[in-house]
Order: C-alpha cells, then structure tokens, then sequence
C-alpha cells in the first residue's frame, strides 16, 4: 500500500472513530443530564473518551504519510459518517434538512481546508504563544459565560461547541509548533506548551459533552468539526505564514467555502430549533389534554403524543389520528380537548343524522 492510501485510509478511519465518539458522547448527555461536563461514572462517556483519543492519534499518523491538504479535508467527514451511524446503531434518524447542513459544512470545511496552503510554515516564540494561549483562553471563557445566559438550549449549545472547537484549534496550533520545534531537549523546553495543549483538550473534551445536551447529535457535532480547523487554518494564516492557493482565485473560493460551511451550520441550528418546537408543541397539548380530563385519561392519548419526533418527516396535522365524534367514539373518549359547544355541535349532528 502506498503512502498516500494508507494516509487516506487512516484519515477515514479517524473520522470513524470521531464520530463514534461522537454519538456515545451524545448518549450520555441524554442518559446524565445532572451531569453536564465529566459524567465521570458513565462508562460509556469513557469510551467516548477513548474514541477521540483513537481519532486523535490516527489523525497524526496520518499526517505523516499523507499531505496536509488532504488529510485535513478528509477529517470533515466526520459529520457525514456519523449522521447514518446514529441511524444505524442508536435509531436516531436525521431529517432532510439536517443532511443537507451537515453536507453543507463538510463541503465548505473541506473547499476552505484544500485551500490553505502550509508550505512556508514557522513556528511560534515566546510571547506569541503567551498572547495566543491567553487569548484562547479568554474567548474561550467568553463564550463559556454568554451560553450560561442564553434561554434556548440549541443556541446554548452551539455557544460552547463553538468554544470547544476553538479550544481543539488553538491545541491543534500548539502541538504544530512543538513538532516545528522538536529537539532532544523538547520535553523541558517545551513543557509549557505540552501543558496549554494538555489543559486545551481536557477543556475541549468537557465543552463539547455538555453542548450534547439538548441540542441533538448532528448540530453541536458540526460546529466543533468546522470551527476546530477554521480556528487553526486562521492562525496559520495570521502567523505561521501560510496563505491561499491560487491567490486571489483562492481567496475568492476559500471565502465562498467559509459561506457554504456557514450556511450548513445554520441549517443545522434552524432544524434543531423546529424540533423543540414540535416537542413543545406536544407536551403543551399533553398538559391540556391531561387538565381537561384528568389524569387518568393519559391512558387514551394516541401513542404518537409520547414518541419524540421524527426529524426525517414533516409535522403532520395534529388532529390526523384522533378519532372524531360521529365515527363510533364515545365523546368523553376523544383525546383532544373540544369546547362543550364544539361537542354540542358535534352531539347535535350525530342525532340529526339517525
């Protein structure tokens, strides 16, 4: 197998395993919601930890057989691959307008990471890397205090994944310029440095578990998947030296993949948000329901009240399987709550018409 296969073949594998890691890290969030940040009990959230760790490694390795333009790109399918296995494995099926935003950004992330050229790439000094951990950390923090303020938890979420993507973007920066800088006296010289990367994957490992929760899988998945490397490909830009292939061609293509890949984001965001619609939607009918008739009366609610929601199918008409007065259903068995003139009405119609 040649270098460049096995590149490619290790890239696939990695964004397997990411996305993996990915879904059970999901699972737990829904499975522990007290738990937010270290479910450190859950041994499922361990294997998660153990996936990223996996993808992380590959990811590397990967690296050194294949080129930075290609491997870079192929990391974006992460979204892609894990979208049909939470289909497959955990019965959690994503809807037409999640497929189209995750697509959407894999697209754009990969257009905008072909793009980036990192021939001419340095390391950093001293005092850059003073300013840009410190940096990291306070945007990091920012984002981290306005998403404990925000109401909507879709909003919420994508708020900490965002600065969990930075978090693995700026670690990302970091561990190039210890590699750049790598001598037999690296793990004295460079121990600041393997710590900042140290505590910015533990921060971003936390970050994205609790923007799992309530946000869905596919949504909080794709931010981090796209802000990781644009962060990263950012500071590359504005320090290592690197610049767009095809010059002002390449510009104008990377700026139109950022577009793309924010659009996707979108998507993502604006579907999460109608299925928490639906979901309150129907639990405000549930209660209604449950006021008018007691109880006791959950027992003749149709099934479809309590099964989430099905994000491949449009919401259908809320009274399509309710069963109506005048089709041999006792009025007092009618799950839906009617005014007493409605059923009058209704009552009226069914004598008139024996």
């Amino acid at each position: 197998m040649s270098a460049l296969a096995l590149s490619v073949l290790l890239s696939l594998v990695s964004a397997v395993a990411y996305a993996a890691g990915a879904i059970l890290q999901e699972r737990v969030a829904t499975d522990t919601p007290d738990r937010p940040y270290a479910p450190l009990h859950h041994g499922v959230w361990w294997a998660a930890v153990a996936l990223n760790g996996l993808g992380a490694v590959l990811h590397v390795v990967a690296l050194a057989y294949g080129p930075l333009s290609l491997v870079q790109p192929l990391g974006a399918l992460t979204i892609v691959f894990a979208l049909p296995m939470a289909a497959l494995f955990a019965g959690r099926r994503a809807g037409h307008t999640a497929w189209r935003g995750a697509i959407m950004a894999s697209v754009g992330l990969a257009g905008l990471l072909a793009l980036t050229d990192g021939a001419d790439s340095r390391s950093l000094d001293g005092g850059e890397r003073l300013v840009l951990a410190a940096a990291a950390f306070g945007a990091m923090g920012l984002l981290f205090l306005v998403a404990q303020s925000v109401g909507r938890p879709v909003v919420r979420s994508m708020l900490l994944a965002g600065a969990a993507g930075g978090a693995f973007g700026i670690a990302s920066v970091f561990t190039k310029t210890v590699a750049v800088d790598w001598t037999s006296e690296a793990p004295t010289v460079q121990a600041p440095s393997l710590v900042v990367i140290a505590v910015l994957a533990a921060c971003g490992l936390l970050l994205s578990q609790a923007a799992y929760r309530g946000a869905g899988l596919a949504a909080p998945l794709a931010t981090v998947t796209v802000v990781n490397p644009v962060v990263a490909a950012a500071v590359g830009l504005t320090l290592f030296g690197e610049q767009f292939r095809y010059g002002v061609l390449g510009t104008v293509l990377a700026l139109g993949s950022g577009v793309v890949a924010a659009g996707g984001l979108i998507l993502l965001t604006t579907e999460r948000l109608a299925v928490q619609t639906r979901e309150a939607r129907r639990h405000g009918e549930a209660r209604q329901y449950a006021g008018r008739y007691g109880e006791g009366a959950s027992a003749a609610r149709p099934a479809s009240w309590d099964r989430p929601p099905d994000d491949s199918v449009a919401p259908s008409d809320p009274d399509a399987e309710r069963p109506q007065v005048g089709e041999g259903v006792d009025v007092g068995s009618v799950p839906r709550p009617r005014t007493h003139l409605e059923v009058e009405m209704r009552s009226g119609a069914v004598a008139g018409g024996s």
